[in-house]
């Protein structure tokens, strides 16, 4: 991907489908001549200025008229890229935005974009580092405000601030060290070693105070994960249903309709849910239910929370403590179903849990349920409207890690019996594991993996 980067691209950069408008952009030195090929202004201007917008049409080599459109030249350095960006907003139908590609394809001597081969260009030409262009892709994806919100301060540099932080400190320390390597002999003021301890120790604090940040904002930027488990025939589906506001699932009498899982998206409170509707926990005979039931089992371990549903109307049977042993370990609030039906009251172990007692059929305990899923995260919803710094990606955490164990190594190893060179290499890898937050030392494998996963015109 980054060995012809200096080839010109083109890519819709809207969604494909019906639209008032669609915008195609071209980057590269060819985009701007590319432009003035088939672009004919209204007003016929000597020269395009850059940043301006024009009316016009693009016509073919022939002359055909292929649409009216407003064009811009955005030139370098001042464009998303960079480089030499043109934008061509045309009329946002699909043929319409086909036959404007293949006539710079066929004509212009450009080629496709790549996923996110415009945002690689802003990271290679220096416009964005690395976590400022993953923030791209996620301020796009944001499924809730708060995940936005969280986006949002990412691109605006906060995350990155803070690790060009860490690596001016550490460097600072490792050219005191080398300096005193590579000038053993002569008269050079190297820190003492309770010194260079007091100074490494204190970037160590502070990226545990970071790493500590990372589930609030794990939670914020991927949605917590909700799982409802219980019995077959207790209300799960039902559970589901009332949340979502919709008949998402298939609700019956009939036990053991759902036989998969079903997951849908919520935002509460402004924090984005991953709801998860399981198959009923049973010791079954059917080989599909069987399977229904593994897989229930299975999302137990990566769940948040476990909304664990008993019918509040009738005793507790041995399934329901079956399921309940399937949450062993897991956090879980009991969801006492069927209010509108005569209660029973609980046995132990169940009456011992944390509970919340509703009926779907009228609506009673259910915002009561919502307040008490907000409540159990609401250091992660308090901490996204603050200026702190939140860590949110599994990959900027396990660099995280990795500087930071080299780094606490630095910090127990620095006593005059260690050898210099050995304290240099701790500091070198820490400076390593950091960069590949930012891209300065990020393989070119994990580059390509991570601009893979945008669309194609961003």
């Amino acid at each position: 991907m980054i060995a012809d980067s200096h080839q010109t691209i083109i890519a819709p950069a809207t969604p494909p489908g019906e639209g008032g408008v669609g915008i195609i952009r071209l980057s590269g030195g060819l985009a701007e001549p590319a432009l003035l090929r088939f672009f004919h202004p209204s007003r016929r201007p000597t020269s395009l200025t850059s940043h301006h917008l024009y009316h016009g049409h693009l016509c073919s080599v022939a002359g055909e008229l292929i649409d009216e459109v407003l064009a811009v030249v955005m030139r370098a350095p001042h464009s998303f890229t960079r480089e030499d960006v043109v934008e061509i907003h045309c009329h946002g139908g699909p043929v319409v935005i086909q036959r404007i590609l293949d006539l710079f394809l066929e004509n212009g001597d450009v080629r496709l974009a790549r996923p996110g081969e415009f945002t690689l260009r802003a990271f290679l030409n220096g416009r964005l580092d690395l976590t400022q262009a993953e923030a791209v892709i996620d301020v796009i994806r944001s499924r809730s405000e708060a995940a936005c919100s969280v986006a949002m301060r990412q691109l605006d540099g906060r995350l990155s601030n803070a690790i060009h932080r860490f690596r001016g400190e550490l460097t600072d320390l490792l050219a005191f060290v080398e300096a005193h390597i590579d000038f053993s002999e002569e008269d050079i003021d190297l820190p003492g070693h309770k010194r260079l301890v007091a100074d490494g120790r204190d970037v160590l604090n502070r990226m545990d105070v970071l790493l500590a940040t990372f589930e609030e904002g794990r939670a914020l930027r991927e949605g917590l994960s909700v799982l409802i488990l219980g019995r077959p025939n207790v209300g799960k589906s039902s559970l589901l249903n009332a949340l979502l506001g919709e008949a998402r699932a298939i609700v019956t009498d009939v036990p053991g309709t759902t036989r998969d899982t079903i997951e849908e998206s919520l935002s509460l409170g402004g924090l984005p849910l991953r709801l998860i509707d399981t198959a009923g926990i049973r010791d079954t005979v059917d080989p599909v239910e069987a399977e229904g039931v593994r897989r229930a089992q299975d999302k137990v371990a990566s769940a948040d929370l476990i909304l664990l549903v008993v019918d509040g109307s009738v005793n507790v049977l041995d399934e329901d403590l079956l399921a309940l042993r399937a949450c062993k370990g897991s956090h879980l609030i009991l969801v006492v179903s069927k209010q509108d039906l005569p209660a029973v009251p609980l046995s132990e172990p169940f009456a011992l849990l944390p509970s919340v007692r509703l009926s779907t059929h009228t609506g009673e305990g259910l915002a009561e349920l919502t307040q008490r899923i907000t409540a159990l995260f609401s250091n992660a919803t308090s901490r996204e409207g603050q200026e702190s710094v939140l860590l949110s990606d599994r990959r900027h955490r396990d660099a995280l890690v990795r500087a930071r164990r080299s780094l606490g190594h630095f910090c127990s190893e620095t006593h005059a019996a260690t050898p210099l060179e050995f304290l240099a290499i701790d500091l070198r890898e820490a400076l390593q594991a950091l960069g590949e937050i930012t891209g300065e030392t990020t393989p070119v494998e994990i580059l390509d993996r991570i601009f893979s996963r945008f669309c194609i015109g961003k």
